[in-house]
């Protein structure tokens, strides 16, 4: 498969560390890719690090190009805006977020332009139906997370959480929660580093297209408390591969407390997420996905 990929996001989210992901499963698999990224963006320079053909992102560059490949992957909103006016080639869309499509004219004329629909959760999926998308047009495409080595895992390690502005984060509901269990929280810019040492991730969120940031928690032996919200609550089964909870701080401290008295049941619930993600998420799993909605966008 021959793909031409574009992102347009300015930051380094998730969405991003997804789309790096993908490409270098592709790269090992075989497939050929051309990236259209913001020229300096943190993905654009990471792209070039890794070694990926990456090439600065613009509408006639988009234009342009697309007509050399099997078909064009828009990975964010802008992208797909691009890619239904430019785009020479069948496109798909992946769609990561909670919140609802817009249903004016220029957005029913962009979303009808996308040849499929890569849903990030069953939530994001029904979103999409809302907005009268046909369900013959969507797939299913979860994020994924490459193996890890697993930390070992100590009560004594601090709690993270995500160093988040974003209100529907839900950081001031974990401060809540931590001032009535009185224990300290690393709000963290860098869980990469700071997952591999840490007794729990409390991921707690007003609104969540699916939380790959747990995935990476779990991948690495670090127990979750997360929001049972939206697509979240499609991450892992509650009380087996993790901890869900409503948005009450003082449920979340009593499930930081749980996690921490009970250190078998904890251990037990580790190696239940660990075996979840290296069989439902795996990024050869995300691959194969992706790849039959490549070949049902182009009718092969």
């Amino acid at each position: 498969m021959h793909v031409l990929h574009i992102d347009l996001g300015r930051e380094m989210r998730g969405g991003q560390y997804q789309v790096l992901l993908l490409l270098k499963t592709m790269r090992s698999a075989g497939h050929s890719f051309v990236l259209l990224a913001r020229a300096g963006s943190p993905l654009f320079e990471k792209a070039k690090e890794l070694r990926f053909n990456v090439r600065p992102a613009s509408l006639l560059s988009l234009r342009r190009l697309s007509g050399e490949f099997d078909v064009v992957h828009a990975h964010d909103a802008k992208a797909h805006s691009w890619a239904a006016v430019a785009s020479t080639r069948p496109f798909v869309v992946s769609r990561r977020v909670a919140f609802s499509v817009q249903r004016g004219l220029l957005s029913r004329l962009k979303y009808r332009r996308a040849a499929r629909f890569l849903a990030v959760s069953g939530f994001v999926a029904g979103k999409l139906r809302e907005a009268g998308i046909s369900q013959s047009k969507i797939d299913l495409v979860p994020d994924s997370v490459e193996p890890a080595t697993m930390q070992i895992w100590s009560a004594d390690a601090p709690v993270v959480a995500l160093a988040s502005a974003d209100k529907k984060k839900g950081r001031d509901l974990v401060e809540r929660a931590a001032d009535i269990a009185r224990i300290p929280i690393c709000f963290s810019n860098d869980i990469e580093k700071d997952f591999c040492h840490a007794s729990a991730f409390v991921y707690i969120s007003r609104s969540e297209g699916f939380g790959s940031a747990a995935l990476v928690a779990m991948s690495r032996g670090v127990p979750v408390i997360a929001s049972c919200i939206d697509g979240m609550a499609e991450v892992f089964e509650d009380g087996v591969s993790g901890v869900f909870v409503q948005n009450d701080p003082s449920e979340i401290a009593a499930a930081i407390q749980r996690v921490w008295s009970n250190g078998d049941a904890t251990r037990s619930m580790i190696e239940n997420a660990r075996v979840r993600v290296e069989t439902v998420f795996s990024p050869s799993s995300m691959l194969l996905k992706t790849l039959a909605s490549y070949r049902r966008a182009i009718g092969s």
